[in-house]
């Protein structure tokens, strides 16, 4: 299985030299990093940052998040396919949701080939104590992005007095107290403390775990094999009674009168059903908070 990180971050907050630390320890240390780019309108990376012999797939003008993560899944597919890597690095646009980010990443194609270690979100420092100027919006993104994080790096602490790095630690305890956190100056993360990280999801049957360094995290998922077919109506009763702590599911679900399983999508409340034309895994992946004693339907616990 391939390990795969997911760097999150704000505009601006450090990601790109975070990635580029983390390649250069990965090859010391004998591994092949893989590196799928995500950016918002910007020209292709510099190839000073991702060195030739890196595997690399840009996404420009778009987002890994619900709307382009079909374009997200064809990129892992094809390094999959062509390359040969050890770990794979996603850097998300700093526009994106990192539960949408993650949802991209789960695949009930390729689900049992890659070990989600988790999110590491890079927070810049400088900003957050200025985080009063930003619109709401912004903002939201911003407090969401360090919410979620499993690894929390605050950032360019060279820039701040000792009284505003303990404020600014102290006041990301408060938003995400699960996240281990680490002061940090241009990025740099020490390896280990990535290798750390425990996946979260381990891909057999209701064996849940969540990504953590030390503590446990919320944040987790959940894979799902199908033994038994299921009428329509069944399953939609099923997620009507889901928690709103249940973020993203997709996968195939076997339905009864139907040839192949067809393709389920959940977010926001939302269902959309799709027929397959080849048979593919009854799986279904499920993410969201506290999914540990999810009861779900068929034969899961």
């Amino acid at each position: 299985m391939k390990d795969v990180y997911l760097f999150s971050g704000f505009l601006g907050s450090g990601k790109t030299s975070m990635l580029t630390d983390v390649i250069r320890q990965l090859k010391e240390n004998g591994l092949k990093p893989a590196v799928i780019m995500n950016e918002l309108g910007k020209l292709p990376f510099d190839s000073q940052a991702v060195e030739e012999d890196v595997p690399l797939k840009e996404m420009l003008e778009g987002c890994i998040c619900c709307t382009g993560s079909e374009k997200t899944e064809a990129q892992i597919q094809s390094l999959l396919h062509d390359q040969e890597f050890d770990v794979l690095i996603i850097e998300t646009t700093g526009a994106a949701h990192p539960v949408e980010a993650l949802d991209a990443v789960y695949s009930p194609i390729f689900a049992e080939q890659l070990n989600i270690k988790g999110i590491i979100t890079v927070a810049d420092s400088k900003l957050w104590l200025d985080r009063a100027s930003l619109t709401p919006q912004i903002r939201s993104l911003f407090m969401e992005q360090i919410r979620h994080a499993h690894l929390l790096l605050a950032n360019k602490m060279d820039l701040l007095t000792e009284s505003e790095q303990a404020r600014v630690v102290l006041e990301l305890q408060g938003v995400n107290p699960n996240a281990f956190i680490l002061q940090t100056t241009n990025g740099r993360v020490p390896l280990h403390l990535l290798q750390k990280m425990q996946s979260t999801a381990r891909i057999s049957k209701d064996d849940i775990v969540s990504a953590r360094i030390g503590k446990s995290f919320n944040l987790g998922s959940r894979l799902v094999e199908f033994k038994a077919s299921f009428t329509q109506d069944q399953f939609e009763d099923w997620v009507r009674t889901l928690p709103d702590t249940v973020y993203r599911m997709k996968g195939f679900v076997p339905i009864e009168g139907v040839k192949n399983p067809m393709l389920f999508q959940y977010a926001y409340g939302m269902v959309q059903w799709l027929p397959e034309f080849i048979k593919m895994p009854a799986n279904l992946v499920i993410i969201g908070e506290n999914i540990e004693g999810l009861q779900v339907i068929g034969d899961a616990k």
